[in-house]
């Protein structure tokens, strides 16, 4: 799977840029990165996202384990590959019926957020057992929601180009194709979303600071983001609006 956004819509981490990286191609134009994905999975679905950027995906050479999902529900695209251990209780809770599967899980946990649900965003995604990584977009808010479980268990790797998008993808040569050597593993126990940037759900009252990683070259390539013990956050309760007010821009 991939996803490229446009800085506009989950602004990069400094951090995540390497020195040493030389100048790339933009991931977006002229569908550079989506055509090289196409290129090594000939079946590959690609999903425009305007100015915002796109996702592709394909069911192609995949682990049957941790199989991949896609669904789009009221304009919310959204990527998964795992599977999740308690889909009944995850159902009962967000009141689905019992053909919902995995990804229809994630969209719905998704809106319970975005419409002033009951928990914190880390709350949400903690809830989800298993291994999983998902990429969710609301095309109505321009938002984003991303994430893996606790382990690290699928591999999933971002970047950022040499225009500042941000790219994620379960295939890491992919991601060095637009990234150079600006890219790094996902955090694990970590999620992002478009306003509050990286957290950690397993530690939500940690700030995370990130450490550079470097290859077996000796050159810095990207960074690796972990909990910082000694800082914490100054606020992590959400702000109280109108009920007709959107949340979405609090994560």
């Amino acid at each position: 799977m991939l996803a490229v956004f446009d800085k506009t819509v989950a602004k990069s981490p400094e951090a995540l840029q390497s020195p040493h990286s030389a100048p790339s191609s933009s991931a977006l134009r002229d569908g550079f990165l989506a055509k090289h994905f196409s290129s090594a999975h000939p079946s590959a679905v690609t999903v425009n996202l305007g100015s915002s950027g796109l996702i592709a995906y394909s069911l192609d050479n995949q682990n049957p384990l941790l199989p991949r999902l896609f669904a789009v529900v009221d304009d919310i695209f959204c990527l998964f590959q795992g599977h999740i251990d308690n889909v009944a209780n995850l159902k009962h809770q967000y009141g689905l019926s019992k053909t919902a599967n995995e990804v229809i899980i994630v969209i719905e946990a998704y809106r319970t957020l975005r419409d002033r649900g009951p928990y914190p965003a880390d709350q949400v995604v903690r809830d989800m057992q298993g291994k999983f990584a998902f990429i969710l977009y609301d095309s109505s808010s321009k938002s984003t929601f991303i994430a893996t479980d606790a382990d690290g268990s699928v591999p999933f790797f971002w970047g950022t180009d040499s225009e500042g998008h941000l790219v994620f993808s379960d295939d890491a040569e992919i991601v060095k194709q637009g990234c150079g050597k600006s890219f790094a593993p996902f955090p694990k126990g970590c999620f992002f979303t478009t306003s509050g940037g990286l957290r950690s759900y397993e530690h939500p009252l940690n700030e995370l600071k990130p450490v550079p990683r470097v290859d077996s070259s000796g050159h810095v390539c990207g960074a690796i983001f972990k909990v910082d013990s000694e800082t914490k956050k100054g606020s992590t309760g959400m702000p109280r609006v109108g009920s007709a007010s959107n949340w979405s821009s609090d994560y």
